[in-house]
């Protein structure tokens, strides 16, 4: 992906779709990730109340050394919602997360989403250059 600012990013992805059966592979997932984005449907409640879980999840494998993503998908289904965008907000403002609502199928806001992952980056990386300048002090 090439940034703004002239940088060129290569992400990685894994996408285990909410699957229960894929909760088992998760810390082997994000062990070495910079960045994790837990996406809910807007149309289905009970989507967004499992994210806790997934959130959890990488909380306990990463602690607070992982930027995460709270994504609300399918924004094109405004008939359907049963999460607000408020919601989403209040919900990613209380858990430190960064918060979009995105429509795969409608590809709004995709990009958008890619790129503000990665204009998070850099600040990853002055996390980490501080944390390896303390660690040879």
């Amino acid at each position: 992906m090439y940034m703004s600012d002239n940088r060129t990013l290569r992400l990685q992805l894994w996408d285990s779709g909410g699957q229960e059966r894929f909760r088992s592979l998760v810390p082997s997932y994000i062990r070495d990730s910079a960045v994790c984005v837990i996406v809910y449907d807007i149309s289905n409640r009970a989507s967004f109340l499992n994210t806790d879980k997934w959130i959890d999840d990488v909380r306990a494998e990463r602690g607070d050394d992982v930027i995460l993503f709270l994504v609300g998908n399918k924004s094109d289904l405004h008939e359907k919602r049963q999460v607000s965008i408020e919601e989403g907000e209040k919900r990613a403002k209380q858990l430190n997360m960064l918060f979009i609502e995105t429509s795969a199928r409608a590809g709004h806001n995709v990009k958008a989403l890619f790129r503000k992952i990665g204009h998070t980056l850099p600040s990853l990386d002055a996390k980490l250059e501080k944390s390896s300048s303390d660690f040879c002090k």
